[in-house]
């Protein structure tokens, strides 16, 4: 992504490739800051001397002695127990200007049904396009439609990196491939410092000690062998992780034939008609061999599923039918938290709107009146929130 203001006349400077970096990690650092860690210490250090700590930070990119900062980690178990690695806001704008570069090229090369993380997608878009397939192939097929659902055991502490830098260099070196300059040695040079950096030397932890006990060994970059395993939480790392995945997606619909898929980061679906569920279901082995052998993951034994489109299918919070979709058991349970913690005055009406502009496109009204009931509000309370959410 290059950027340039329209009165060129007034800005030559920007034609020097480092003015033009500076700029970049400029825009860079207002994304950085946009996304909700404005009020850390560790952001307004940064922020206080704005202009010094981005032209160092110009200087060690092109000078390429730019090397992540050690990160914290930390435990969430919100909507499940995870292992959370946070980069210092300094590696932050990093992340940020590298994204800005490679990201609208990629995207044009994924999936339309690959939802994670992508501008316009997200999880309510994967709903609502499961929902669609089911449809199609019904009306297409004169039949009931099966879905296949499966998941990656251990995603992202999974990732081989030394396969993941192949990928995203191959995608590099298309992008630039008729101006490998600065820009392009600069971008490699970030990309192989990002991917190859171990963040668990040198990582400071937080919160009990306790808050790992009952963190799978397979959810835990700790545990994990050297050059394997990515930090959750980085904004590089949701963009690297649909290019890793992307092979998947590609091997899926092109090399496999079924055009009825989808995938949300490590969770996805073939949907397909009842005639042929049981050759969608042999095909697992060859998915199996390919993830295998390709990009050294392994399918979870116990998340993977086949059954008919009228049984409804459990998928990013919902459960998604021909003809309806309905909240799942996490998005019950963690709207009802959101209900609570508003009416005991820890959490704004903000939290409770976007809960249920997310439900939407769901059969939400009688859980959401039965849910105001339960927590002390008027029945139809949510009503006046369905329109602003």
């Amino acid at each position: 992504m290059k950027i340039m203001p329209k009165d060129r006349e007034g800005t030559k400077w920007l034609q020097n490739y480092q003015n033009q970096l500076l700029f970049e990690l400029y825009i860079a650092y207002l994304y950085a800051r946009k996304g909700g860690k404005r009020g850390t210490f560790d952001e307004h250090k940064f922020e206080i001397f704005q202009f010094m700590n981005l032209y160092n930070l110009m200087e060690t990119i092109t000078k390429k002695e730019f090397y992540p900062s050690r990160g914290v980690a930390h435990i969430i178990f919100n909507p499940v127990i995870r292992e959370i690695f946070a980069a210092a806001f300094r590696d932050r704008v990093v992340h940020h200007w590298i994204y800005n570069l490679i990201y609208d090229w990629w995207n044009k090369l994924f999936i339309l049904d690959s939802y994670s993380c992508r501008e316009g997608k997200g999880t309510l878009f994967g709903i609502l396009r499961l929902q669609e397939q089911i449809n199609e192939v019904e009306k297409k097929y004169g039949e009931r439609a099966w879905i296949i659902k499966l998941d990656i055991q251990g995603y992202f502490m999974s990732i081989d990196r030394e396969i993941l830098y192949k990928l995203a260099i191959k995608g590099l070196d298309e992008q630039f491939k008729k101006n490998r300059g600065v820009v392009y040695e600069m971008a490699k040079f970030c990309l192989h410092e990002i991917i190859f950096d171990n963040p668990c030397d040198g990582v400071i932890k937080r919160g009990w000690p306790y808050d790992w006990r009952n963190l799978p060994d397979t959810k835990s970059l700790l545990k994990q062998l050297p050059g394997v395993g990515i930090v959750i939480g980085n904004l590089t790392s949701q963009l690297l992780s649909n290019i890793y995945l992307n092979e998947l997606d590609k091997y899926v619909t092109n090399e496999l034939g079924w055009k009825y898929y989808g995938r949300y980061v490590d969770d996805f679906y073939i949907v397909a008609p009842e005639s042929l569920a049981d050759e969608a279901w042999a095909d697992l082995e060859k998915i199996e061999k390919f993830l295998k052998k390709e990009l050294r993951l392994t399918l979870h034994p116990n998340k993977r599923s086949k059954q008919p489109s009228s049984n409804g299918v459990a998928f990013l919070g919902a459960v998604v039918y021909p003809t309806a979709i309905h909240p799942g058991k996490r998005l019950k349970k963690r709207t009802r938290r959101a209900f609570y913690d508003f009416v005991n005055g820890k959490a704004s009406s903000e939290t409770i709107i976007s809960y249920i502009g997310h439900m939407r496109y769901m059969k939400h009204h009688k859980f959401l009146s039965e849910l105001c009931e339960e927590v002390g509000l008027p029945a139809d309370f949510w009503c006046q929130y369905e329109n602003v959410a």
